[in-house]
């Protein structure tokens, strides 16, 4: 199979719809994700989009409904990390959406990505968030990497051939990212790094390791960024973090002992790590915003089939006035925070003055309602949604977390009051 190049090209190749899988049955216990995209009329999110977009969109519930959501329970209870069918997404081209085609990319928009990945986070939220944070290391490396480097490492991201992951945060450094004491002390042509790195998302499992060190004095102007691989003499991996949700994918601690790593493998100059890892964050916030809605879009359409099927007091639950209520205003919240995740998306691209403020509105708005949006789903649903027969409470286990990572929540409350602030 031939994996997408460039926007012109994607409509002839990827329109075709995919073989279904062995076994194939969408979400647990009978419960149907076929055709997601079509359902849920009020709230559609097809809405507003280009029909080029609408294409890249159905592809991405196809491949969610079929190669996804049937393993998405196993995956769970077995801790399983679906390399094989992360290397399926990336012959769609979902490898590296918006890293620059010379180099093995998709050259899609923020918006384009933010279609994918919500469409795609219904099938498995834990997995598409991997594929965020994998797509935000690509799109790093091609974005501040010089050409060299650019074709040493993002081709084989963009296949995921290789596998990538971001190391920012510190066990003494979350969310004052800027303190971080992870040294790199420069000998010759090499840094030697010493620290480590927490809740690595992949960490151990992955090939390339996007790291933010300590090059100079203290404070944000003192880091840079590094770009390591697997197997580098002391390179090594803590245990095996035993999580409330996100089990498709391994967290590890990172760890450096006196490890020698290429100055070539630096990305930019010294002290502009910290730069680059927050331009990496500004997206990284959109796309965890994104999956965040497909697990609240799946939710609502659980929610949606449950009050219909079930029936309590002689009567459907969808003939309670109150459910209805309360199902509508799932429905509110999913479409205002969909609307406010893409045209942060929109500003990004177009690198507008307000684009950070507005992705951290976005991330900030979107996780909180998308998870009160799971978490009411799943109380719907009664004692049913607390067995894990039934996939609505692992869509609330999974988006738990998109309220702390990125920046917490809190942290975005910070950036958007400074932002008003500074006007």
């Amino acid at each position: 199979m031939k994996r997408l190049v460039s926007r012109t090209n994607w409509t002839s190749t990827w329109c075709q719809p995919l073989a279904s899988s062995p076994g194939s049955t969408g979400w647990f216990m009978g419960q149907s994700l076929a055709a997601p995209g079509g359902r849920f009329e009020s709230s559609k999110a097809s809405t507003g989009l280009t029909e080029e977009q609408k294409e890249f969109q159905k592809v991405a519930f196809d491949f969610a409904a079929k190669e996804m959501a049937p393993h998405m329970a196993e995956w769970d209870e077995k801790e399983i990390f679906p390399v094989e069918t992360m290397r399926k997404a990336a012959q769609l081209g979902f490898g590296g959406i918006y890293v620059k085609p010379d180099v093995g990319g998709s050259g899609l928009s923020r918006l384009d990505t933010s279609v994918i990945f919500e469409a795609l986070s219904t099938g498995c939220t834990s997995t598409t968030a991997y594929l965020s944070i994998h797509n935000m290391c690509a799109w790093m490396i091609d974005t501040f990497g010089n050409e060299e480097q650019r074709h040493k490492f993002c081709p084989s991201l963009c296949s995921m051939e290789k596998l990538a992951s971001y190391c920012l945060t510190e066990p003494g450094s979350g969310s004052d990212a800027a303190s971080l004491i992870t040294s790199a002390k420069r000998k010759g042509d090499t840094y030697v790094l010493n620290g480590s790195k927490a809740f690595i998302s992949g960490g151990g499992d992955t090939d390339v390791y996007v790291v933010m060190c300590r090059t100079g004095g203290s404070g944000p102007k003192g880091i840079s960024c590094l770009v390591l691989e697997k197997g580098t003499p002391g390179l090594s991996f803590g245990k095996k973090e035993r999580k409330v949700g996100w089990n498709s994918q391994p967290t590890r601690a990172v760890i450096f002992e006196d490890c020698a790593v290429p100055v070539a493998n630096r990305l930019g100059a010294e002290g502009q790590g910290f730069g680059i890892a927050m331009k990496g964050l500004n997206g990284g916030r959109i796309n965890i915003a994104s999956c965040s809605l497909g697990a609240a879009h799946a939710s609502v359409l659980l929610a949606q089939d449950h009050l219909t099927i079930r029936k309590q007091f002689g009567e459907s639950l969808a003939s309670n006035q109150y459910l209805q209520f309360r199902l509508a205003e799932m429905a509110t919240r999913l479409v205002a925070a969909r609307l406010m995740v893409r045209n942060a998306a929109q500003a990004l691209q177009e690198e507008r003055e307000d684009a950070i403020a507005l992705c951290a509105m976005a991330k900030l708005f979107a996780t909180d309602e998308c998870f009160t949006i799971c978490n009411q789903a799943l109380q719907m649903h009664g004692g049913y949604g607390y067995l894990k027969d039934y996939a609505v409470q692992q869509f609330m286990r999974d988006i738990r977390v998109h309220q702390i990572l990125e920046g917490t929540n809190e942290v975005m409350r910070m950036i958007v009051a400074r932002s008003l602030l500074q006007e």
